[in-house]
């Protein structure tokens, strides 16, 4: 059973339209503080180029602190 989780396609949601897209199919994708975000259109990307704070999600802080 194991086996079927890794070949799994790695789902992510579109931060502009909250789509769940297939990373490895998406149409576009940027990265934005070291956080690659997918898209299932370039409008989507489009939107997130010209405001990514308004679409990004803020990494977590406060108690989940990981140190390496």
């Amino acid at each position: 059973m194991l086996s079927e989780a890794k070949s799994r396609p790695a789902a992510t949601h579109d931060p502009v339209c909250g789509m769940q897209i297939d990373e490895k199919k998406a149409t576009a994708k940027s990265e934005y503080q070291g956080t690659t975000y997918y898209f299932c259109s370039p409008s989507c990307k489009a939107a997130f180029d010209k405001e990514p704070s308004k679409y990004a999600k803020p990494k977590e802080s406060g108690g989940h602190e990981h140190h390496h």
